[in-house]
């Protein structure tokens, strides 16, 4: 029988649906068709797949081929399959053996000398695969990135021939060789080197054990930048499975993952120029945006009031759901956006409100302000005012209250602990009900927060979100099973916006 099936991965979101490749040589006049809504550089493999046969010393059929990409209605894109289709080519003409295809997968382009180039998108068809518990073939070059992922069997090759000569079991495939990686230390910028700002390092720890959004607020060289900067370095490392996420929205979106540091939480800092698409992801074949890219890490938007105000209305509702569906006419595309929003403004347009070097109107200062939407900032949970440091103390040593990075990181860990323990995630993403049952009032302080709420304004929205942040304050400092008014109190003071 002249069929053959083999079994490849497409690329959709971070998903990688399993695709069948049918191969069927039949009578007639010579030809290769594919078929299974291929796009133009699926249909061009029949090109490619015929050169890189020939070059490889096996015989392209003479003989009418087609091959069918099950299921049909998945839009297949790139050259992914190329290997697939080639290795069902030559079993269907005998070549290779048709039994050693079944339990294995093959991803990979082929150049027309017959050599294996790689592709992106690895990581989520080797966890797919490895949850069907299938071997892999993938190219050499992404041998490093295929390493990350364990208990799966995962073999690299060079060329179309050293696949061919393993199927009829003339030798062996290597098996990925990983590089060490730095378990989640991190070298980068230390939060030693900010001076004073005591508040706002206050309301970074805060932020870093409840994975809370933050805005910091002042005039310029106050040091906003290098607060959000040093944000990573006290959040505590990736686990293996959120490394993992983390790394395969960078593979689909055909970045290159730092193999050494792959177990760091990603900081994201788009310029203010960055269109909405740039920013939550999309184009004609959706890709992940920053936001995705920014997964499991932090996003930076520095200078929030010069973003188009349509570029951060888009923020909304990932920022609740943590994730941001992309729909297009042919296909929809799901991406992970559990990101942690760190934003730098300046308190008027030159900067300087309230100080004597200011010539901002307050109808401009309200302007600038309000490029800012209620909404959006209904969904910060800390405001944090960081006013400029007197030159005498920037020149000072470093003091015991300039605590450094693993100083803060330690402590982080022991409150995040609490907080996983209790509800099994951070505070920012705990239940309305799981809030009334761990941030339980005596009715003194429900009496005092309810008033302090109606004299603010703020929403049922707010409303939780204070809960939330006091929940925080409340683990950071001991871990009180009941919250206190002294932790609403605190809590409240970052809702002046």
């Amino acid at each position: 029988m002249s069929l053959a099936v083999t079994l490849s991965r497409a690329q959709e979101g971070i998903a990688a649906p399993q695709v069948m490749v049918e191969v069927h040589l039949s009578g007639g006049l010579p030809s290769t068709n594919i078929v299974g809504l291929p796009e133009a550089a699926v249909r061009e493999a029949r090109d490619r797949v015929r050169v890189a046969i020939q070059n490889t010393a096996f015989e392209y059929p003479n003989r009418r081929v087609t091959v069918n990409l099950a299921p049909a209605e998945l839009p297949k894109d790139g050259g992914r399959f190329d290997l697939s289709i080639a290795l069902g080519i030559l079993a269907a003409s005998g070549q290779v053996p048709r039994e050693k295809l079944d339990d294995c997968e093959f991803l990979g382009e082929l150049a027309l000398t017959g050599s294996l180039r790689s592709i992106s998108g690895v990581l989520p068809a080797l966890l797919r695969a490895r949850a069907r518990g299938r071997r892999v073939v993938v190219p050499r070059e992404n041998a490093a990135e295929a390493a990350l992922v364990p208990d799966v069997d995962v073999r690299v090759a060079e060329t179309l021939a050293e696949v061919c000569g393993w199927l009829r079991g003339a030798h062996e495939l290597s098996m990925p060789v990983g590089i060490p990686s730095d378990g989640g230390a991190h070298d980068g910028p230390d939060l030693a080197d900010v001076r004073g700002q005591q508040q706002a390092r206050r309301a970074l720890e805060i932020s870093a054990v409840g994975g809370h959004h933050l805005l910091l607020m002042g005039p310029p060289g106050t040091g906003k930048t290098m607060l959000a900067e040093r944000l990573p370095g006290i959040l505590p490392p990736l686990s293996e499975s959120e490394a993992l996420e983390t790394c395969a929205v960078l593979s689909v979106s055909g970045q290159t993952t730092d193999l050494v540091r792959w177990r760091r939480r990603p900081f994201r800092a788009p310029h203010h120029t960055a269109s909405a698409v740039a920013l939550v992801g999309g184009g004609s074949y959706p890709r992940p945006g920053e936001i995705s890219l920014a997964h499991n890490g932090v996003l930076f938007l520095d200078e929030l009031p010069e973003f188009s105000r349509h570029v951060l209305e888009v923020l909304r509702e990932p920022m609740e759901s943590g994730h941001i569906v992309i729909s297009r006419a042919a296909r929809q595309s799901t991406f992970p956006a559990q990101f942690q929003l760190v934003a730098a403004m300046n308190p008027c347009p030159c900067g300087y409100a309230g100080d004597p070097r200011c010539q901002c109107t307050p109808d401009q200062i309200q302007r600038y302000r309000s490029r800012i939407s209620g909404p959006l900032l209904d969904r910060i949970d800390l405001c944090v005012q960081v006013p400029p440091v007197p030159l005498a103390e920037l020149g000072t040593p470093r003091n015991a209250r300039d605590e450094d990075s693993a100083t803060v990181r330690a402590r982080v860990l022991g409150a995040r602990r609490q907080s996983l323990m209790r509800a099994g995630r951070p505070n920012a993403e705990i239940s309305t009900r799981e809030l009334e049952r761990d941030c339980a009032l005596g009715a003194p302080e429900r009496r005092w927060f309810e008033s302090a709420l109606e004299r603010l304004g703020l929403s049922a929205r707010a409303y939780h979100r204070v809960l939330r942040v006091a929940r925080t304050i409340a683990d950071l400092d001991g871990g009180a099973a009941l919250l206190e008014r002294e932790h609403l109190a605190e809590a409240l003071q970052y809702r002046r916006f």
